[in-house]
């Protein structure tokens, strides 16, 4: 009796088992076994890709300009304005992504609870074991399909999962490559700024420079200082040309003099060696015209005496004066600097712009 009971249960599972097959058969529902070694083998691609940007022609689609000179500053302008688009540019897609990936966990959130719940359904139905043979056949092949479905269900919850835990990857890959892009570029703006602002800089010095000599005082009411020994100055009434051979020397004390000329001058100057730091005299009274580093010069001094006629000291450590200062002769307007040759202060007669041979104005 027992053996053709056995006997009767098998074939009924069998019998069971063909009709499940064939009902979950054809082309549009492949075998669970297919299933997984197709997702095996391939994976499950995102839906959104995050892309690259096309490789540019520079670091970061950006060309870094040298220093260069004011004749090129609207192209430093618009190299500018080009990296602060690609900056936008980045901003927005960090943005974008941030949003994306915050609502991309609330979906990983609710994907793995689905997968919890399906997992937790298709565990039940597959311990029901033999329990399903005892309502008959029908009840048998309703068991099968129910275990069927909720196995393809909680594939399909895993398979989603893993998808967007895939696209929450790539747009984490995507924020570092958005953050490194931000840095670099930050670093070219600051240093492409600071070109910019050289140049802009040394714009203005020459413009200003320029307007040192393009105006000067009427005859100036200033009674200047002569020589250094500390004797009694006779006054001039009829201004700074009238003192030539005796101007108040620019340095007190011991100085070694020779003649010199700054690059892109045509001279003549002189180079007045003394000790780092000794106070540069203005050698006659008048007005401070310029007070800045200029090229060649380092930080300079130019003094209008009137008459369009200028002292120009240059190569100093200080400027004790600011441009509109009125100053008297013999009062101290900088120090003597070393530019990398040595302390000395570098002096220059201009008439308009006119560079006058100093020696014969300070009487050496």
């Amino acid at each position: 009796m027992s053996g053709r009971l056995g006997t009767s249960t098998r074939g009924a599972m069998v019998l069971a088992a063909i009709a499940v097959g064939a009902m979950f058969s054809g082309d549009g529902n492949a075998a669970p076994g297919k299933n997984r070694d197709r997702d095996r083998g391939t994976g499950i691609a995102p839906t959104t890709t995050i892309a690259e940007p096309a490789p540019p022609a520079g670091p970061l689609g950006v060309v870094p300009i040298p220093p260069a000179p004011a004749a090129r500053s609207a192209s430093t302008t618009l190299a500018l304005a080009a990296l602060d688009r690609r900056i936008a540019d980045l901003d927005a897609e960090e943005e974008s992504s941030k949003r994306e990936l915050s609502e991309l966990g609330a979906k990983i959130a609710a994907s793995h609870q689905r997968s919890l719940v399906q997992g937790r359904a298709f565990y039940r139905l597959t311990r029901a074991g033999m329990l399903p043979v005892g309502g008959g056949f029908n009840e048998l092949v309703s068991h099968a399909m129910r275990v069927e479905r909720s196995r393809r269900g909680l594939f399909a919850d895993l398979a989603e999962e893993k998808k967007l835990r895939g696209k929450g990857g790539d747009l984490s890959r995507a924020l570092e490559r958005v953050a490194r892009d931000r840095v670099a570029l930050g670093s070219q703006r600051t240093q492409m700024d600071a070109a910019r602002v050289a140049v802009e800089d040394e714009s203005r010095r020459q413009s200003a420079f320029d307007r040192a000599f393009s105006a000067s005082n009427g005859p100036t009411e200033y009674v200047a200082v002569y020589g250094g020994n500390g004797a009694a100055p006779a006054a001039s009434a009829s201004g700074f040309a009238t003192s030539k051979g005796r101007l108040l020397f620019p340095l007190a004390g011991r100085s070694e003099v020779r003649p010199a000329k700054r690059e892109g001058t045509d001279g003549p100057g002189l180079e007045i060696r003394s000790t780092l730091g000794a106070a540069v005299r203005a050698v006659f009274g008048g007005r401070v015209a310029f007070a800045d580093r200029y090229g060649p010069y380092g930080r300079l001094v130019i003094l209008d005496h009137g008459d369009h006629y200028y002292s120009v000291s240059g190569n100093l450590a200080s400027m004790d004066v600011k441009v509109g200062d009125e100053v008297s002769g013999g009062e101290r307007i900088g120090s003597v600097g070393d530019e990398g040759r040595g302390a000395m202060l570098y002096f220059e007669i201009r008439h308009g712009t006119e560079t006058l041979a100093p020696s014969g104005w300070l009487g050496i």
